[in-house]
């Protein structure tokens, strides 16, 4: 039987290809994101075609009972989960605070704090009782970082954070490695930058900095990351780490 990766939040950029990873490291990689039902099988079926295991779900991590359901139903019919990839976000785009509603507030907390606290509510006692597992975190800068306009997105990140270090001083003895990974800079991902910009600015930034100017992230390089991390040895776990590309200021020097 293969280990198990969860991945919450497979698009197309980090969840999608740290999957893939994932999945050529020899994991049965359990796929899930909110829509787009055929771009999710479209991944399945690279990964397979890669001569990789995997199943994906669409799932709204929202709704009552969703995240709970699914950990439950893997472990049931899939097998133990080794590693949870969550990656689910909370960024709305700037907003003033007269233009953030209570309710595109609260969303950023529920996916980006409320639904962390339920992964882990669901999977931990499961890790424990096998004495291992690793739940790798993305998260941003505005975890670290209140920037204007940012009022939904930093607060949700900010306790996500916070969540991760908790989870750690409880887990951590237990074999339980929570790794919160900072994402300070733009990824080279079209479901997300791109849907945010929209088409035209996206690709007139891949122009200004992707490519051989590696100024952009590549989801499949970060990919590498999160496999390492998952794997490290226990003597000497990393618990946060910023990722950037080489040519960007790190959010303390801004």
């Amino acid at each position: 039987m293969k280990p198990v990766c969860l991945v919450m939040g497979a698009g197309a950029g980090i969840g999608g290809n740290v999957g893939k990873r994932f999945a050529a490291g020899g994991y049965h990689t359990v796929l899930c994101r909110r829509s787009d039902e055929a771009g999710l099988q479209q991944l399945v079926s690279d990964i397979q075609a890669a001569g990789g295991s995997a199943t994906g779900y669409l799932l709204n991590a929202i709704e009552e009972g969703s995240i709970e359901e699914r950990v439950s139903a893997v472990e049931a019919e899939i097998g133990p989960i080794e590693v949870v990839i969550y990656n689910l976000g909370a960024q709305i785009g700037d907003r003033t605070l007269a233009d953030t509603s209570y309710k595109a507030f609260e969303m950023g907390w529920r996916l980006a704090t409320f639904g962390l606290f339920r992964m882990a509510s669901a999977v931990c006692p499961k890790m424990e009782a096998r004495g291992k597992g690793a739940i790798l975190v993305t998260s941003a800068t505005a975890a670290v970082r209140g920037n204007a306009g940012q009022h939904s997105h930093a607060a949700a990140m900010g306790g996500r954070r916070m969540l991760c270090q908790t989870l750690n001083a409880q887990f951590a003895s237990k074999g339980i490695h929570i790794a919160h990974i900072l994402v300070d800079g733009m990824v080279d991902a079209p479901d997300t930058l791109g849907r945010m910009l929209g088409a035209d600015v996206f690709q007139q930034l891949r122009a200004a900095h992707g490519g051989e100017q590696d100024g952009l992230m590549l989801p499949e390089e970060m990919a590498e990351t999160y496999f390492h991390v998952a794997h490290q040895h226990r003597s000497c776990w990393t618990h946060e780490l910023d990722l950037r590309p080489y040519s960007e200021l790190a959010w303390w020097n801004h």
